[in-house]
């Protein structure tokens, strides 16, 4: 625990406030800065990671042959794949390792700003506790956390009369932040999954319950993170939001750039 708070914890808080002190006390943008610099530092591991994800996309017509040609015998099967992976210079597992490093840096930065967003009146003392000397601020400090329309320490909603719906009472809509993050996750995950579409077709002209099953998880998995961030969304606070839909569309803008990439050296060749 001692480790995880001085090398992980501890300066995230104080990059937070750094780099609210340097935007002009803007909590939104300092939000929106330490999650760019952050996805930044992590590029060197993402990036090799979703060009690997691509490359193991494109082998997908190749291991549906040997999915056909060794459906009976699993070992073979395998092995086959290997095989392809080897000639292909991949390694599945390779992904690993830069996906745990991201979900463990995600933890530290949820608990940053959950630090910041949720603190009570005792906020400023709260604060003091983690912060470098040269960044510790003044007893009379507040720390501003609005951001356009937002109230940061709320969730992005937008309330009004309560009305019934199919006996449940609805009283808020999501906001546009909230929105846009879900927006930004379903299109990184069509983009994570361009398969998606002909395994519903195979599905559809074979009698395999293992296909039908395999193109329903796809689809059900490309709905159900934007379902999920919605959900969340009503309840976390929307400086959350706002880090979740910058580290979203920062994640879709290195997506699209594999993907810009790879097209124009297709039609170099």
């Amino acid at each position: 625990m001692n480790l995880w708070h001085t090398l992980l914890y501890q300066p995230l808080v104080n990059l937070l406030i750094l780099f609210y002190n340097l935007l002009g006390n803007n909590l939104g943008l300092a939000i929106i800065g330490l999650t760019i610099l952050i996805r930044l530092v992590l590029t060197p591991l993402t990036l090799p990671s979703l060009k690997s994800a691509q490359r193991m996309r494109d082998l997908a017509p190749e291991l549906e042959k040997l999915k056909k040609k060794y459906k009976k015998d699993k070992q073979a099967l395998a092995k086959a794949q290997l095989e392809l992976y080897k000639r292909h210079g991949l390694n599945p597992a390779s992904g690993c390792l830069p996906q745990i490093i991201q979900i463990i840096i995600l933890i530290a930065l949820f608990q940053a700003f959950n630090q910041v967003l949720r603190a009570d009146g005792e906020i400023i003392q709260k604060l003091n506790e983690v912060l470098y000397p040269i960044l510790r601020l003044g007893k009379s400090t507040q720390i501003n956390t609005r951001f356009l329309y937002l109230e940061l320490t709320q969730p992005d909603l937008f309330k009004f009369t309560a009305i019934n719906i199919f006996g449940f009472k609805l009283e808020a809509f999501p906001g546009l932040f909230l929105i846009g993050s879900a927006v930004a996750q379903f299109i990184s995950s069509y983009l994570m999954m361009p398969s998606n579409k002909a395994a519903e077709i195979k599905a559809k002209k074979t009698k395999e319950k293992n296909d039908d099953m395999a193109a329903m998880m796809q689809k059900q998995m490309l709905f159900m993170m934007p379902l999920m961030t919605l959900l969340i969304g009503f309840k976390f606070p929307s400086g959350l939001v706002l880090y979740w839909l910058s580290f979203s569309l920062f994640m879709l803008g290195q997506q699209l750039y594999i993907n810009f990439k790879k097209k124009n050296e297709s039609s170099k060749k």
